[in-house]
Parts: C-alpha cells; sequence; structure tokens
C-alpha cells in the first residue's frame, strides 16, 4: 500500500456503491498521514464530476479520512468563517492511483454559526433502494450520523478551532516552501 508523505500530492476519487466512479480531486497535499488517519488540504483544486464536468474548489480545505469512521470531512475556510461538509462515506482505501472511499448519499453540514443539516435524505433513499444498500451498512451509516453530530456538538478533532488553525497553518507552512525552492 502507498503511504504518502506530508508535503506530497495525491488524487481522491470518490465512488458510489455501484463501483461507479462519482468525482474526482487533482492534487491534495497531504499534511499528515498515520495508520489510521490521512489529514490533506485542497485549494484551488481541479474537481471532475462523474459526467465529466470540471470546476475549481475556491477556498482552502482540510480534509479528514478515516480508516475505521464511516464518514470524513472537509473543513472549509472561508471569509465568513469555517464551515464543514461532512460525507457519509466508507472508510478511505489508498493505493498508488489516489485515496479512494464510497460515498453514500448523505451529508451534515456545519454552518459558521453552529446550525447543523442533514442533506440528501431523499437521494440515500432512493440510491439504497436502487443500488440494494445491505441492511448492515444502512444501520453502520445511521450509527456514524451519531458519532459525527457527537463530535460536531464535543468540538472533538476536526470541528476544534485548534485543530483547524494549526493543520491551515501547517498547509501555509509546506506551501510556502514548496513555491520558494
Amino acid at each position: 500500500m502507498h503511504h504518502p508523505k506530508e508535503g506530497e500530492f495525491i488524487t481522491i476519487k470518490s465512488y458510489k456503491h455501484d463501483g461507479s466512479l462519482h468525482r474526482t480531486w487533482r492534487d491534495t497535499m497531504v499534511l499528515k498521514t498515520s495508520d489510521q488517519s490521512i489529514i490533506g488540504c485542497n485549494d484551488h483544486t481541479l474537481v471532475t464530476e462523474a459526467d465529466g464536468r470540471r470546476w475549481v474548489t475556491r477556498e482552502p480545505a482540510l480534509l479528514y479520512y478515516h480508516k475505521h469512521y464511516w464518514f470524513n470531512i472537509v473543513t472549509m475556510i472561508r471569509q465568513k468563517g469555517v464551515s464543514y461538509y461532512c460525507n457519509l462515506a466508507s472508510p478511505y482505501a489508498i493505493d498508488d492511483e489516489a485515496l479512494k472511499y464510497i460515498d453514500y448519499d448523505l451529508d451534515i453540514k456545519v454552518f459558521p454559526d453552529g446550525e447543523k443539516r442533514l442533506l440528501d435524505v431523499d437521494e440515500y433513499e432512493l440510491h439504497r433502494a436502487r443500488m440494494q444498500y445491505p441492511k448492515e451498512i444502512d444501520h453502520i451509516l445511521k450509527e456514524n450520523v451519531k458519532i459525527l453530530v457527537n463530535w460536531i456538538n464535543e468540538e472533538k478533532g476536526p470541528f476544534s478551532k485548534e485543530y483547524v488553525e494549526l493543520w491551515y497553518e501547517r498547509y501555509r507552512q509546506l506551501s510556502y516552501h514548496k513555491h520558494n525552492k
């Protein structure tokens, strides 16, 4: 298995339960890896949708992926404050090509004022029926929504102010060194 180093760039690919490619992010900078998790950052990163549409992210975003939790967390650093987009998804796998996971439709958005919104419930129900998500996965995802809400409420991990400051500063240091070699 490929274990990226701090400062390296990786590609991220999300898939759907049926194996179809959902979305690809190019050039995510790795900030930290362990055998359990990867923290990365992307800023003005090219994103390609399954239908071929392409767009570029507008602001720096810290990314948190874990080997055991069925979610990943995108911390968007914006002028109006920090907001979060949390994808309910399989734990990640990584190989020489990319960091990969299965996106399970449900998302939780956290706004700078702390408001939380569960998104895409209809899409989840549609795909659950169409792609025949097993009952076990349905149960795991619902349990992980609870874990995620708990992390948000307790400002744990990526939801703490210290995490955001530490990892965004690390990204700025690594970027500065890459641009000034």
